[in-house]
């Protein structure tokens, strides 16, 4: 079964799944710009890679980013810039403006500058001081494990 495939099987009901590095800061941040972007919680979930609905959901992940994987609703598997376009897009207002001038860019330096971010987003960006934090009960059903 493929990547995709597994990821067709889980598909919900008009829901981005990202995948999400938690020990990473720019990771975490990425989670509160999508949750922040998202306030009835019909557009994303989140789960971390290293987490049992990683696994069920994208069973193919051997060569994926570790840093963010994206499941759209439609089953597709997106890494690196893809990613990133998409939760813009599915942000709306004016990130989805700037997911269509991203477009624009050839997607091989997209991912260049994805790649060069993600090799030092460590010392970018701190770690999170609570790797588990305590979750808000009314954010914590938009969280699979």
């Amino acid at each position: 079964m493929s990547a995709v495939d597994g990821a067709r099987a889980g598909a919900g009901a008009g829901h981005s799944l990202i995948f999400y590095d938690g020990t990473c800061g720019l990771c975490h941040r990425a989670v509160r710009f999508a949750l922040a972007r998202d306030a009835d919680g019909s557009r994303f979930r989140f789960a971390p890679l290293d987490s049992e609905a990683f696994r069920q959901r994208v069973p193919d992940a051997a060569g994926l980013p570790d840093s963010l994987v994206v499941r759209t609703p439609e089953g597709s598997v997106l890494v690196r810039s893809a990613g990133v376009i998409h939760i813009l897009e599915r942000a709306g207002g004016a990130w989805r403006l700037l997911a269509k001038a991203l477009r624009v860019l050839p997607s091989r330096l997209r991912d260049a500058i994805y790649d060069d971010v993600a090799a030092v987003r460590y010392r970018l960006f701190r770690r999170p001081a609570e790797l588990c934090p305590v979750t808000p009960p009314e954010l914590r059903r938009r969280f699979e494990v």
